[in-house]
């Protein structure tokens, strides 16, 4: 017996719905195909995680505000007390340090933003689903660390450029400023982005690392604050260890009149680079061998 009723002269089937039928499974599948995760798309994913946050928006304004505010404040209380500075204090006065001291907070606003970037996943349980779709593990790490350094670095060099030229306005008046073509000025200005940025990206690994926002925040902070308090203590034979600090490195790459209590810029750039290597090749491990 048919399975078709008629009304009005029209047939209508009541049966289940042919292969070729759009709403059938095989078809669905033909029109959805399976997308092979590559790089891009998971650089594409870490893109979309970064920027639909909140406080990504924030913690970015925040970094931007301070470099620019203290490095503008700091120049403006240097002109005022230009005066009272001794001879020697005005020989070795770095008017481009001066307007990129911003630095030291904008490291800890970007430091945290980078812990959190990873560190948050954890805490949510998000993680799961990201290695879930990428069972590799590695290409999130990758694409995670390559979107926050163009970032971060994109901002801190913006921040830097602001922070430069109103700071050097602000010295003009005592004619002590200087110009952005000068020798090692624009070395200063990129350097301090990229040590900045480094921070970020160090956080990021310990994030990683550790998988918990207050241990690895803690870690870094201790890094960057405490650690050259105790090695300034130590006998003087032994002081030549800050060189191997983070915070050294970012106090030569700001420089540009010499300091003989500075490394080199070149020393600063491969002390941070030995320290992103060694932490990236550690949460890579990390990440590949431990279970979510």
């Amino acid at each position: 017996m048919s399975t078709q009723t008629i009304t009005a002269g029209t047939p209508h089937a009541t049966s289940s719905p042919s292969p070729s039928s759009p709403s059938s499974p095989s078809s669905s599948r033909h029109a959805r195909p399976h997308q092979r995760v590559t790089q891009l798309r998971v650089l594409r994913s870490e893109w979309t995680k970064l920027t639909s946050l909140r406080s990504t928006a924030w913690t970015l304004a925040a970094a931007l505000a301070v470099t620019i505010l203290l490095g503008v404040v700091l120049a403006k209380a240097t002109a005022s007390n230009w005066d009272h500075y001794t001879v020697e204090d005005k020989r070795t006065f770095d008017a481009t340090a001066t307007s990129l001291s911003g630095m030291y907070l904008a490291q800890l606003a970007l430091g945290v933003l980078g812990v959190l970037m990873i560190s948050g996943e954890y805490a949510t349980g998000m993680i799961r689903a990201t290695l879930g779709v990428v069972p590799r593990r590695l290409p999130v790490l990758w694409a995670k660390v390559a979107v926050f350094a163009a970032v971060s670095f994109t901002l801190m060099v913006v921040a830097n450029l602001i922070a430069f030229t109103a700071g050097q306005a602000m010295l003009a008046p005592r004619h002590i400023d200087v110009a952005l073509s000068d020798p090692g000025v624009v070395r200063a200005v990129l350097g301090t982005a990229f040590f900045v940025s480094a921070i970020g990206v160090l956080g990021l690994t310990l994030g990683t690392l550790l998988r918990s926002t207050p241990a690895a925040i803690g870690v870094l902070f201790g890094v960057l604050l405490v650690l050259p308090q105790l090695v300034g203590a130590l006998p003087h034979n032994l002081a030549r260890i800050s060189d191997y600090l983070p915070s050294t490195s970012g106090d030569a790459l700001m420089q540009v009149v010499p300091s003989s209590s500075l490394p080199s810029p070149t020393h600063g750039v491969l002390v941070l680079i030995a320290y992103l290597v060694v932490t990236l090749t550690a949460a890579a491990f990390v990440l590949v061998r431990r279970d979510v």
